[in-house]
């Protein structure tokens, strides 16, 4: 057993990504019934409604779970007090100061965890006193690190100047993929992308369906003045292109970029005028399968792997 299956208390160092409008409680629940660490994706949800769904995680799983906050939405305190009354025991926090919650949510005996993309904000999150970090590659989809270092030159870097273990993130999606983060220093992976395509997630249909179908290349990071975020190519993603193309100031871009953009996309199931967020391994999903058979593919896989080091590729 590992720190971060010891850190958690789960069976596999297979951690889901906690996605705005993907990763409600039946994925979560799911993932973490399946030996993993299911993630309730709280950036897209009102106070109440984050509370049903912690209680109804809670009544669907007796495995660990956790909560992840993007810092940089609102209703932060309520969440934090909602997460502390209904006893969560993981928060991950991510597109913020870690100082901010880390110490308080820690007093309450919850463990935090923050998602980096560079060693700077590595370190800051390791003396800000988080118990894991997530270092998250340019290939991620979502909100992004605007220094774009891939997840083979992160995972190392930070694995080689931190105490507490690291998580890796960003185009991992198969049991490769798993067992390449182990060898680059990570202790745990996190995998957003991949269960966007299943039943359990709470993706519109639409959106699913378009993971799937996508190609090599048909992903790209926009709104690099703004907030980076790797998005799918759609009507939307051109206009922000070609606003960026002509020097439009963050501001305007805001304005483009209005409210409900995502909600519009991934959760209602406009694909052309929404925000289509997902990374850059959605060019390999070919399919939308549950959870629980996501989860075996990679334990199994990994396993295979580990055993088959004798293959003569790794004879030298």
């Amino acid at each position: 057993m590992n720190r971060i299956q010891h850190l958690f208390g789960i069976k596999y160092p297979i951690v889901q990504a906690g996605m705005i409008w993907c990763s409600g409680w039946e994925l979560a629940s799911a993932v973490s019934n399946a030996g993993g660490l299911g993630i309730i994706g709280a950036g897209s949800m009102y106070p109440e409604i984050l509370r049903d769904q912690i209680k109804k995680c809670q009544a669907s799983t007796d495995k660990p779970f956790a909560v992840n906050v993007p810092l940089l939405y609102p209703s932060i305190e309520e969440h934090m007090a909602s997460i502390v009354e209904l006893g969560v025991s993981i928060v991950f926090t991510s597109a913020g100061n870690p100082k901010t919650w880390t110490e308080h949510l820690k007093s309450h005996g919850i463990k935090v965890v923050h998602v980096v993309s560079s060693v700077k904000f590595a370190l800051k999150a390791q003396v800000a006193g988080v118990d894991a970090v997530v270092a998250e590659g340019f290939e991620a989809g979502g909100h992004n690190g605007r220094e774009e270092t891939t997840t083979m030159c992160l995972v190392p870097a930070v694995s080689d100047e931190l105490e507490v273990p690291v998580i890796a993130a960003g185009g991992i999606g198969d049991a490769r993929s798993v067992f390449a983060a182990f060898a680059l220093g990570a202790e745990g992976v996190q995998i957003g992308s991949r269960f966007v395509a299943t039943p359990e997630s709470s993706a519109h249909r639409a959106f699913k369906e378009r993971v799937v179908s996508a190609n090599e290349g048909d992903t790209a990071l926009r709104l690099k003045t703004l907030t980076p975020v790797r998005l799918l190519d759609n009507d939307f993603s051109k206009e922000v292109a070609a606003a960026e193309a002509k020097g439009t100031e963050p501001e305007k871009l805001s304005a483009l970029l209005g409210r409900g953009r995502a909600k519009l996309g991934m959760f209602e199931g406009n694909m052309n005028e929404g925000e289509l967020e997902i990374g850059q391994v959605s060019g390999r999903i070919n399919s939308i399968v549950p959870a629980a058979q996501i989860m075996g593919e990679l334990v199994n896989g990994y396993k295979s792997l580990a055993q088959g080091m004798t293959d003569s590729r790794f004879k030298w």
